[in-house]
């Protein structure tokens, strides 16, 4: 018998368009031979599957259901591709977890913790060769935090959302007077906001995933951007960005970044695949740890995508790993 599984996405954030175009490749790329896969779309007060013949089925939430004609059909799995609220913020997962439907993704703790940049900060600290840029997290876009930034830390600034994804709402500021409007961009987006120093370095993305029970490490991507920062265009517009997989490190680098990835995938307590993001800083060629995404991309040219094909696995079977590795 297949099984079945519900693919989720959609979502209640402007990531949406993100995570729809990451579900189609899933769709068409997942093993039909050994599963039977339906799209459920979530947003705000609609969470619905599509027919083929373009009839919309709501989805029963007392236990995530659907009813096709007379039959009632019960998911085994949920392969999570939401990007955002509510699918890698925790919330989706709690709802699984009590209902008892396993998912590809972090549990409801892991993924809640890891949406907050800050926190996870907190929590990876102390690894070993692990580095992390001096910041400050603010909860209000007050004068006075404005004066603590200015005291506290050292032009040039990273501004962000602490729980936003795709770099929306980031800016980069290089003199004080840019500080104002960076920070009601970054607070437009996010009750919470994180600032940090800038580190000069190579920007890295490397991907991690558990299937049969093993962690897997795959190659990093070393991220060239032709704009100053790796922002919202530079992700998801052609051209703008020079992505290569393998990423330029030597073998000592290499080894030391897989080490220290692991680590990190372990010590918040990871389920499936992930990303992590990360600067070898200029000079000294330290770790610098920039964040994690708990739902990465899956579109064609997404960077899993790219690192699982340079380790000669198929994408479809990267997907059937994932899959078995929830249900174990």
């Amino acid at each position: 018998m297949k099984k079945k599984i519900a693919l989720v996405t959609g979502g209640f954030t402007g990531e949406s368009v993100i995570s729809l175009k990451s579900a189609a490749v899933v769709e068409k790329t997942i093993d039909r031979s050994r599963y039977d896969v339906y799209k459920i779309l979530i947003y705000p007060n609609d969470w619905h599957f599509i027919c083929d013949s373009g009839e919309k089925i709501p989805v029963d939430l007392n236990d995530f259901s659907i009813t096709i004609g007379d039959e009632k059909i019960n998911f085994d799995g949920v392969f999570n591709i939401l990007h955002g609220s509510p699918g890698e913020d925790g919330k989706l997962a709690g709802y699984f977890d009590m209902l008892g439907i396993p998912y590809t993704t972090c549990d409801q703790l892991t993924s809640a913790i890891t949406m907050n940049k800050g926190y996870t900060k907190a929590i990876v600290d102390d690894i070993p060769e692990l580095h992390i840029a001096k910041s400050l997290q603010l909860f209000a876009n007050t004068p006075e935090n404005k004066k603590r930034i200015e005291s506290e830390l050292t032009l040039p600034l990273f501004i962000k959302p602490n729980n936003g994804g795709s770099s929306i709402g980031m800016s980069k500021v290089k003199t004080w007077e840019e500080l104002p409007q960076a920070l009601e961009s970054a607070f437009a987006e996010d009750k919470q906001v994180l600032v940090e120093e800038f580190v000069s370095g190579r920007e890295f993305s490397i991907g991690v995933f558990r299937g049969k029970g093993t962690i897997t490490v795959l190659p990093a991507t070393e991220i060239v951007s032709s704009k100053e920062y790796f922002d919202f265009e530079a992700k998801y517009t052609a051209g703008v960005t020079e992505e290569i997989t393998p990423g330029r490190m030597n073998e000592e680098e290499a080894t030391r970044v897989s080490r220290i990835v692991e680590k990190v995938y372990e010590k918040l307590n990871c389920k499936g695949a992930v990303r992590i993001d990360y600067f070898l800083e200029k000079e000294s060629g330290k770790f610098y740890f920039i964040e994690i995404n708990t739902v990465p991309g899956q579109t064609e040219t997404s960077l899993i995508s790219q690192q699982v094909r340079a380790i000669g696995m198929e994408v479809k079977d990267f997907y059937t790993q994932l899959i078995e590795e929830m249900f174990e």
